[in-house]
């Protein structure tokens, strides 16, 4: 059994969440008759994204405010996400030249630079630009909540999560019925490039700016971030801001255990997250999928100061790996055990080897330097 540590719960929930995407995939390819059966009744592949959109709802804007540092969180964030993304980007398109995997065909009739600016943005999901991968869509959804958080920290009205899961999943059933389809997307490559374009400049200015630049900046950025799921969601503006709502109700959780909102505001956000979210995809696994995450997540926050096996935490520690890399795995395993024998292990050498060193570079660089009198206690 593994320590205890405070957020040692969050870890234990990620692992299952990157192999029930995993097993969503690879059971769709490998016995298909039999996992059908399974995907009518339950999503598998949703119920594990929700899971990790609920836990980036609490730990992101937690750590964002630890720190108290909108460049440091960018660095952090630049850091734990870019090096083993640019690694799979460049493996899947090795793969794909080799014969062994397939892109997008939408890849090929997109202008280059802006096929690289979506993916390395992590944005193309909301800019109408095909993923080279294609779990990546998630990426897009993480990346627009960031934008709010910061935005939110910057103005300092980060504390107001409950209202704001509330707000984005009451307005994402009137929008998704007066925008079912992206209106971002299809040829809008100039409206695409620009919303790309002006994010990349909202965090960059963000982090080097100080006083009402920064702020500008920084909320702008939380605006455009926001816009770009209305307006660019590939799912619909009601399933983005759904996905939202969602991670602003794992916030919520979050402010509920510190104490600095009621539990029963914490409750009521969740709640009407799920009110408006089980209807918003017409699809019979979908609803299940998304109270069951919402019961897993509420199962292990209860059990949060519990022991769990150190095996379960470890997942949960390349749980992003494993998250990344099973779409490229999938051509290559030739059946479902040899599939999760070969991906268990890729993931854990894909962690130690890129996704640690790069953790520890981005923490060297966001660390505080010690002032030169500090310099000279020994």
């Amino acid at each position: 059994m593994s320590p205890a540590p405070r957020l040692a719960w969050l870890d234990a929930l990620r692992g299952p969440a990157a192999l029930g995407v995993a097993l969503h995939h690879s059971a769709w390819t490998f016995i298909p008759g039999a996992w059908a059966a399974v995907d009518g009744r339950i999503d598998v592949g949703t119920w594990g994204v929700f899971v990790f959109f609920l836990v980036s709802g609490y730990i992101i804007p937690a750590s964002l405010e630890r720190g108290g540092d909108l460049r440091a969180f960018w660095i952090g964030r630049a850091f734990r996400l870019l090096p083993l993304l640019t690694v799979a980007l460049v493996l899947a398109l090795l793969l794909a030249r080799a014969g062994v995997f397939d892109l997008h065909p939408g890849l090929a009739t997109r202008p280059l630079p802006l096929s690289v600016l979506g993916n390395l943005t992590m944005l193309q999901e909301l800019l109408g630009v095909p993923a080279v991968i294609s779990v990546m869509w998630t990426l897009s959804y993480e990346i627009a909540f960031y934008l709010l958080t910061a935005g939110l920290f910057a103005v300092r009205k980060e504390r107001r999560s409950a209202p704001v899961a509330i707000a984005l999943a009451m307005l994402a059933v009137p929008l998704g019925a007066l925008l079912p389809r992206p209106a971002i997307g299809g040829r809008a490559d100039v409206v695409a490039a620009l919303f790309g374009v002006a994010v990349a400049l909202a965090v960059v200015v963000s982090s080097r700016a100080s006083g009402g630049l920064r702020v500008a900046a920084a909320a702008g950025g939380g605006v455009l971030g926001l816009a770009l799921v209305i307006l660019g969601s590939r799912i619909g503006a009601w399933q983005g801001l759904i996905i939202l709502a969602t991670m602003f109700a794992g916030t919520a959780v979050h402010r509920a255990e510190q104490g600095t909102i009621r539990r029963r505001t914490a409750l009521a956000a969740v709640l009407t997250v799920l009110a408006c979210g089980v209807f918003a995809k017409h699809d019979p696994g979908w609803a299940p999928a998304i109270l069951l995450a919402a019961a897993v997540f509420g199962v292990a926050y209860a059990l949060r100061r519990r022991r769990f096996p150190r095996w379960l935490t470890e997942l949960g520690v390349i749980s992003f790996s494993l998250y990344l890399l099973h779409p490229l795995l999938l051509r290559l395993a030739p059946n479902l055990p040899v599939f999760f024998l070969v991906l268990v292990p890729l993931a854990y050498l894909t962690h130690r080897l890129i996704e640690a060193p790069a953790q520890r570079l981005g923490r060297r660089l966001t660390a505080p330097r010690p002032r030169a009198a500090d310099s000279l206690v020994p």
